[in-house]
């Protein structure tokens, strides 16, 4: 186990960002840097004992200060949309930046928490990023202290906590949007990865992919993934009005029998390469989207980013949740702390 830092660039402004190496016995690694507490690099054996990178992501800095994708980035204070960016907590209207049509998405394209500096120590295996949020900052109520620690075991865990505490009832619903390629960032797709979910169900949406409120089975659809299946499979299958919509997968899958409790929820594998990955979260919901609308640019190690080239599954609370009291609720306050783990296990 050990944990190296180095510097990874200045931004336009002139402030210094390090990146953070954590290694494990097996050969795993994993970069990340204070700029957005960004998953920067994950390099993972394959069954040859060849490691690569299987993360979509940039080489520079610059990029990421740009990153419509998000790659990689922590996600904060709220992931996902909320209707026209707007929510009431103890009865006071909140309004968001309406930055996806009318709607709100990812809280702020410019200040969010993927666009910020956070500070960090590096513990034994990990490296825990803080940073603090001022109260109505991107309209969003509460003055916040936030951590992200990301952890890398030698059971070949990159084990990702976040915690909060606010001093206003506020939402909190923070995700990691890391886009994987378990074939390495040579693959041109992911479209032969195969993908299991362990949710009978998906939250319905309308044509900006809002929640309606209501559920919907997957069992017989494109969405089903309960057994297993390729991701190409159905990627394209417009005719499917849910995958229309999103162009390609982009939707909240409902976690079977959730309980609050870690649990496996998904489970993906490449057999070129032999690398699986399992992912546990406390969540109730995972977020399944499969790159559709990734603008092409150069991303690492001189291999393009295009649509389909990585695929993420963001543990979350509902999108939309705090409009919909039928939902599991993100809503946290000075006596309710914010804290929840996801973990991503890999083998090969």
């Amino acid at each position: 186990m050990a944990v190296t830092k180095e510097f990874f660039g200045e931004t336009a402004d002139g402030k210094a960002v390090d990146c953070y190496t954590i290694t494990n016995k097996n050969g795993m690694r994993a970069d990340v840097i204070t700029f957005g507490a960004i998953l920067k690099n994950l390099y993972v054996p394959d069954k040859k004992g060849k490691v690569e990178d299987i993360v979509l992501g940039y080489d520079k800095l610059w990029k990421y200060t740009k990153n419509g994708s998000f790659f990689g980035a922590t996600v904060g204070p709220i992931a996902n949309r909320i209707k026209d960016g707007t929510y009431k907590v103890d009865g006071k209207k909140v309004q968001l930046p309406q930055n996806d049509h009318k709607n709100n998405l990812h809280s702020d394209f410019y200040i969010g928490f993927h666009k910020r500096i956070w500070a960090a120590e590096a513990g034994k295996n990990s490296v825990t990023f803080t940073l603090k949020k001022k109260d109505k900052e991107m309209g969003h109520p509460g003055n916040m202290q936030v951590s992200v620690t990301y952890t890398l075991t030698d059971k070949n865990e990159l084990k990702i906590e976040y915690h909060a505490t606010t001093d206003k009832k506020t939402v909190i619903n923070m995700t990691n949007h890391s886009y994987f390629n378990l074939g390495g960032l040579s693959r041109a797709n992911v479209e032969d990865t195969m993908l299991t979910i362990y949710a009978s169900r998906v939250t319905e949406v309308d044509r900006e992919l809002i929640p309606t409120g209501n559920y919907m089975d997957v069992k017989g659809t494109p969405l089903d993934f309960t057994k297993g299946k390729k991701i190409g499979k159905d990627l394209h299958n417009t005719e499917f009005k849910p995958i229309k919509i999103a162009k390609g997968f982009d939707h909240n899958f409902v976690v079977d029998k959730y309980n609050g409790k870690k649990k496996l929820i998904a489970e993906a594998s490449d057999a070129k390469s032999g690398r699986k990955m399992q992912v546990y979260s406390d969540l109730p919901g995972v977020q399944f989207y499969s790159g559709n609308c990734i603008g092409k640019n150069m991303g690492k190690e001189g291999q393009e980013n295009v649509p389909f080239k990585g695929f993420c599954l963001e543990t979350q609370f509902f999108p939309d949740a705090i409009n919909h009291p039928e939902f599991p609720q993100a809503v946290f306050g000075p006596e309710d702390e914010y804290k929840t783990t996801t973990i991503y296990q890999f083998s090969w």
